[in-house]
């Protein structure tokens, strides 16, 4: 890499904090919402990157957008922005989502989520951690290479995507389905959408998520007569505790990972009766699984049916399972991986400090491509603010991560 150049780089990178506040303060005042969360998509959010893209400017731009009858022009916008390097041997990607969650509780914020506060070197708004912080990043990042008018040693692609909050089904799944044909395995992608203060994670590997809804019928009755009914919420109980076991049936370990074991965890319970005097004939309870890649899902699928069996026998209820999400994690990136070299490379470089190889227990889109057979990773600065009341990006976050990704453009 040549070290006078990412010099000029990252210094036109430093001197572009007007422009970061302002691009994050008109991001944000452009709510992306899914349908599901109460909102009318990404599309207006798309016209405003795209027209920001379009000054900079763009070798090839394409538009894959997916159809959607529940948002009012029908469609959920997903495109790529590319600037040819030296060699279209490869392709450095970094993929970042339009879509935001909702604010929540307004009486916990401070400030207007929708208006952004700058304070104490931090962007306070919905949104502007995540993913707005990945967006103006790699923007930035490019905008420098033209400003500077430098070549990367490869071509560069930015790729921005709807519904990463709600599933992906009309972002990058949905890109992946109709055009796998624009990524290759030697392509690097990278993904702003997970990292830790420090930024020295690399995130290569993901634990399977099942989601478990379990339901029970009894029979109701009144509190005083418990011989008359079928204590539904007894046998729930008794179940939530026998699902503890599953920790001692799947007990191994892998230090990729924070907690290095697979959890089992029971998360939600629904109402079942109003009064304190009868005893429930329904009762529906939730649980969060995140496994291992070592166990397939199925093992523990087959394992909560025993359980279910058991309880069946022991209470004379009927028990249910049901699982509002099922995610076999795909195969990790491998750690010796061009993209994780060439990230651990520009760490050194603008972080100075030595990354770290993890795995997450939660599911990141990073996941779509690995899927695919496409080694991606998950990386940036962040401190993890995202879906919070008082959301903020730190500046020098950004900036910082716009180097590491300036940086990887000009390796070679």
């Amino acid at each position: 890499m040549d070290k006078n150049k990412f010099k000029k780089i990252r210094t036109r990178i430093k001197n572009y904090k007007k422009f970061i506040i302002r691009v994050q303060s008109e991001l944000s005042a452009i709510p992306a919402l899914s349908p599901e969360n109460g909102g009318e998509g990404e599309v207006k959010k798309a016209e405003y990157i795209k027209n920001l893209l379009s000054k900079l400017p763009y070798d090839s731009f394409e538009e894959i957008n997916a159809p959607d009858d529940r948002v009012p022009e029908g469609y959920r916008p997903n495109f790529i922005f590319k600037i040819n390097g030296k060699s279209s041997e490869k392709t450095i990607w970094i993929m970042s989502h339009m879509d935001i969650v909702p604010p929540g509780d307004l009486n916990l914020w401070e400030t207007d989520p929708y208006k952004v506060v700058e304070k104490d070197g931090k962007l306070y708004g919905r949104g502007t951690e995540d993913n707005h912080q990945g967006i103006v990043s790699s923007i930035i990042a490019v905008k420098a290479l033209r400003d500077e008018k430098i070549i990367p040693e490869y071509d560069v692609g930015l790729i921005f995507v709807s519904d990463e909050e709600c599933g992906s089904k009309y972002g990058i799944d949905y890109v992946l389905e109709k055009r796998s044909d624009i990524f290759r395995p030697q392509d690097l992608i990278i993904v702003p959408d997970a990292g830790d203060p420090e930024g020295i994670t690399i995130e290569i590997a993901e634990k399977s998520i099942l989601w478990v809804k379990c339901e029970i019928e009894g029979k109701q009755t009144h509190g005083s007569t418990p011989e008359k009914g079928i204590n539904a919420h007894k046998a729930a109980a008794n179940l939530i505790v026998m699902m503890n076991g599953l920790y001692e049936q799947f007990p191994e370990k892998d230090p990729l990972f924070d907690p290095p074991i697979s959890t089992f965890e029971p998360t939600r319970k629904e109402e079942n009766v109003p009064n304190i005097n009868t005893i429930p004939g329904k009762d529906v309870s939730y649980f969060d699984f995140r496994i291992l890649p070592t166990y397939k899902i199925e093992q523990i699928e087959e394992k909560i049916k025993t359980y279910g069996d058991e309880i069946e026998k022991r209470f004379g209820v009927k028990v249910k399972f049901s699982f509002p999400q099922r995610f076999e994690a795909p195969p990790s990136t491998p750690t010796d991986s061009e993209v994780v070299e060439a990230l651990k490379s520009a760490i050194r470089d603008v972080v100075e400090k030595e990354p770290k190889i993890v795995g997450i227990g939660g599911g990141t889109v990073a996941a779509s491509f690995r899927k695919a057979g496409l080694p991606a990773v998950c990386w940036c600065t962040q401190d993890d603010t995202l879906h919070a009341p008082n959301e903020y990006c730190k500046i020098d976050n950004l900036i910082n991560d716009a180097s590491v990704f300036a940086h990887v453009f000009l390796q070679k």
